[in-house]
């Protein structure tokens, strides 16, 4: 898996890294078990340093996304559970998305179009 990271975004570069793993995971880029690059071979790859990179594996296993292990590094997570909704976090997240579409005059229906596609195909645009 690629990772990209936009220099000039607003999204900090831990959080980039995050969202497209987790992305990898959801459109199955990323299979359940796969071994993730090591903190610096990541980094290096990238080009940042190896603390941002160790932050964003932090946020995913604290987020049930990935396991950790000294010996074998940084692995998908095997299974994930299924809660069937969504965390009040990304409630309020798809709350703020829906208000800014509002805002842009999109109408309901083209709005719907747009979660159906990427909620089926797994195909989300990059940051």
């Amino acid at each position: 898996m690629v990772i990209s990271i936009r220099d000039g975004s607003d999204i900090p570069i831990y959080q980039q890294i995050r969202n497209q793993i987790v992305l990898g995971i959801s459109d199955g880029r990323l299979q359940p078990g796969e071994q993730l690059p090591t903190v610096r071979a990541l980094a290096e790859e990238i080009g940042i340093n190896t603390m941002t990179v160790s932050k964003a594996y932090q946020i995913l296993k604290s987020e049930g996304y990935i396991i950790t292990d000294r010996r074998s590094g940084a692995r998908v997570q095997s299974s994930f559970r299924r809660q069937g909704e969504m965390t009040a976090e990304n409630k309020e997240l798809l709350r703020k998305i829906i208000s800014e579409a509002k805002i842009s005059g999109m109408s309901w229906e083209v709005f719907r179009e747009e979660c159906e596609r990427y909620y089926s195909e797994g195909n989300i645009v990059d940051e």
